[in-house]
């Protein structure tokens, strides 16, 4: 058996591993990245298919006070664009701008929803409060991309004056942390309205967290080349460093008493530090701590307990077109970024009462009822529509568009689906539902200009970043969640119970998207340089 010796390995590239990877490298220290898959960054990543590039995760980024920080410390120069968001419901679609958006976006929600006005108001003051919020909490370059030691400036003009600010904000924060569903039904009482603004939602996610969306609204930006180029300049720099990289590697167990980790091939890598940035399940169940001390045992086998009865967050699935329409066709519509409702009524218990109805007596649905319930669904949903040529022209051919649709579904429905052996069907049937929808609605005849198209499941998902659920933010925050949730404890997130194991990632911290991936790779790398 091989065995290479590391001062730290790091298990899973996505953009979590790629970060933390880079900053050990950077320190001078030996390093191994491993990932199961042939290519790197995770959900961070485009591809290409067919003359079109497209995103195979997240469609664009917020900075959040952490990417370009990030990007600025480590000197990678990449070209942005923004990212402009459109939101729209049946046949209103509205450009959000700017802070004067928020009076538009009222003003087309009383158009739909007239009885509603006053409510609407006391939502959207809340709106404006976490606005506020979140120009403190994202008000200076985060921290942990700062030397402290040399950045005595940022420290007294910046960091001193903004921490009194932070702790109140962060008192504010905390007192929101409760499911959207439970504030918006103390402050709508139309049913619909509450779908329309929460269902591209997951459910259960925070008040704080969802109302601070029209600020991220105006925080998006694309990297010319697609989303994966974050994580390709991540990687240049890791290696400019010296950092390896292991590809097409999985890891299958975790020695923590004689710390080494054992890859598919038999290849020992012996560690000083071990991070794991991939789904933590497999951590906790790869992992032998059967020879470390009593106490240590028992927290790790405790914490295991907890991980393993832990849900992973709803999936999605995606819906990827190659168009025979202009990119001029689509601009006149929306913007590259698009959330679009065909219909006011909304979901209703589509997505809950109904849909569990379904989970919980399967064995008893016909396959006919599950498709009349599918076909209600995708009829009433809210549509994530990312357009990559309006951000940058070069990821589609001349006088071509690509489009990718994405709605919020359970991972649970498709695995019942594929174990009862029609997967294909039902994935067939999505497609072709969510084409009638778009050409019976925002896109009149989009079907007869379609070249070709295909999707993602949440199987697919799962497939590829092999992660508990097929999940995309972490574990779900409908049920108790398993890991740090609060944003003062942050840097304790990295923490595991065996001293020398850091975890990051989506999973190290709930709800995780892009920038706390980013965080928390940062601030296990810092606990092993410290």
């Amino acid at each position: 058996m091989a065995t290479n010796k590391y001062n730290t390995v790091i298990v899973g590239g996505g953009i979590a591993g790629l970060t933390a990877a880079v900053y050990l490298a950077r320190a001078g220290q030996k390093t191994m990245l491993i990932e199961r898959n042939p290519d790197f960054g995770g959900l961070v990543s485009t591809f290409k298919r067919d003359g079109y590039q497209f995103e195979a995760g997240v469609r664009a980024l917020e900075s959040a006070g952490i990417i370009i920080p990030m990007l600025e410390e480590l000197g990678i120069n990449l070209e942005f664009a923004r990212s402009k968001v459109s939101v729209g419901v049946e046949d209103k679609v509205l450009s959000i701008d700017n802070m004067a958006s928020i009076d538009q976006y009222r003003d087309m929600l009383v158009s739909i929803y007239p009885e509603s006005a006053d409510e609407l108001d006391t939502f959207l003051k809340m709106v404006l409060k976490v606005m506020k919020h979140l120009e403190v909490l994202y008000g200076i370059e985060n921290p942990a991309f700062k030397d402290l030691k040399k950045e005595t400036k940022y420290i007294f003009t910046k960091l001193l004056p903004w921490l009194p600010k932070f702790i109140f904000t962060v008192g504010k924060i905390n007192r929101l942390n409760y499911p959207i569903e439970e504030y918006l039904e103390k402050t709508i009482k139309n049913r619909s309205l509450r779908d329309i603004i929460s269902q591209h939602f997951f459910k259960g996610t925070p008040t704080f967290f969802a109302l601070s969306y029209f600020s991220l609204y105006l925080d998006y930006f694309y990297p010319k080349g697609g989303v994966g180029k974050l994580a390709d300049a991540v990687i240049d720099k890791y290696l400019e460093y010296g950092g390896e990289l292991k590809p097409k590697t999985t890891a299958l167990e975790v020695n923590a008493t004689e710390q080494y980790v054992i890859d598919h091939t038999g290849t020992k890598y012996q560690y000083d530090n071990l991070i794991w940035a991939a789904d933590l399940k497999t951590f906790y169940n790869v992992t032998d701590v059967s020879k470390l001390a009593p106490k240590t045992q028992t927290k790790f086998n405790t914490k295991k307990a907890e991980i393993l009865k832990a849900n992973g967050s709803e999936s999605v699935f995606s819906l990827y077109l190659e168009v025979d329409k202009p990119l001029s066709y689509f601009r006149d519509i929306s913007n590259g970024h698009f959330f679009y409702t065909p219909l006011k009524e909304g979901l209703g218990e589509l997505h809950k009462s109904k849909l569990n109805h379904i989970l919980e007596n399967w064995e008893a649905i016909t396959k006919e009822e599950a498709l009349i319930w599918l076909d209600q669904y995708l009829t009433y949903n809210t549509y994530e529509i990312s357009i990559p040529g309006l951000k940058d022209e070069s990821l589609v051919p001349p006088n071509k568009s690509g489009l990718i649709v994405s709605f919020i579904i359970e991972f649970e429905l498709f695995k019942k689906i594929k174990d009862n052996d029609w997967y294909d069907e039902f994935r067939s049937t999505i497609e072709n539902k969510m084409i009638d929808v778009l050409s019976n609605s925002i896109y009149p005849n989009l079907k007869e200009d379609i070249d070709n198209h295909f999707s993602f499941t949440p199987i697919s998902y799962k497939s590829r970043v092999a992660s508990t659920d097929g999940a995309i933010v972490g574990w779900t925050m409908a049920e108790s969640i398993p890991v740090r949730n609060h944003i003062q404890d942050s840097a304790k997130s990295v923490l595991t119970p065996i001293h020398n194991i850091f975890q990051a990632g989506q999973w190290a911290y709930s709800p995780a998207g892009v920038p706390m991936s980013i965080l928390t790779g940062k601030l296990a790398a810092d606990k092993i340089v410290k």
